[in-house]
């Protein structure tokens, strides 16, 4: 199937595609309530949104554009709320490089501001992307977070969630279970389980299947993007 991705602002979806978002977050998360989605949909600026040859939504990816304070400068952020694919279209990257592209065009926006991808993870296919994409990025197996991504991890995640983070572990952990993973898409494949990314979220977040996140950060500039992402970003 032909499949074709693109960047939205959220105004400009339809009531149906976003009940269509809802459908495909339903059957793949538990915990789940339309309003409650919503909420969530509504603090969020954009939609990476993937598409068949009949316009159907079958994955998408929401996201939210900012800029705060860090250290007495502004920095920009791109924070990713949910992503979502119907498992019948994994194999395409559609989305990953639609979401890459837009990310390249943030960036040349204000290309004298820091920019950064601001994430919480409660899956290992998503923690995954990190290594794909980046050169440099936190956390990571074997890579000793630095003290300044550290703190801003720090500040981002506690800026947003306030006590529901942990700076000693980088989780986030709610008091009620929020968007867990359906048990088919929690498993994970005997094939992954030998990938050292897999096993190194494993061993930073044993809790994912209850629905406990792990905050990560890397920063999106071309010198630090792997060649084809470097080639989308720059691109645009």
């Amino acid at each position: 199937m032909s499949l074709r991705a693109s960047a939205v602002e959220l105004s400009a979806l339809r009531t149906e595609e976003i009940e269509r978002m809802y459908a495909l977050y339903a059957a793949s998360y538990c915990d789940t309530a339309r309003e409650q989605f919503g909420k969530d949909l509504d603090d969020k600026t954009h939609c990476i949104v993937l598409r068949g040859p009949d316009d159907v939504i079958q994955g998408f990816s929401t996201l939210k554009h900012y800029t705060t304070r860090w250290n007495g400068s502004a920095i920009r952020v791109i924070f990713s709320g949910d992503t979502i694919v119907d498992p019948a279209h994994w194999g395409s990257q559609q989305l990953a490089f639609a979401w890459i592209r837009h990310a390249g065009e943030i960036w040349r926006e204000a290309p004298d501001l820091p920019l950064f991808w601001f994430l919480i993870v409660k899956g290992h296919r998503t923690y995954r992307y990190l290594r794909a994409f980046a050169r440099d990025y936190a956390p990571r197996a074997e890579v000793q977070t630095d003290d300044d991504a550290r703190a801003l991890m720090d500040h981002l995640a506690t800026e947003r969630y306030g006590h529901a983070y942990d700076c000693e572990t980088g989780l986030l952990a709610f008091d009620e279970p929020q968007g867990r993973l359906v048990p088919a898409l929690a498993e994970i494949p005997a094939a992954h389980r030998t990938l050292p990314e897999v096993d190194y979220f494993l061993k930073r977040n044993p809790r994912y299947t209850r629905g406990d996140e792990l905050v990560c950060l890397c920063e999106l500039k071309a010198s630090n993007l792997r060649p084809l992402a470097r080639r989308l970003f720059e691109a645009g």
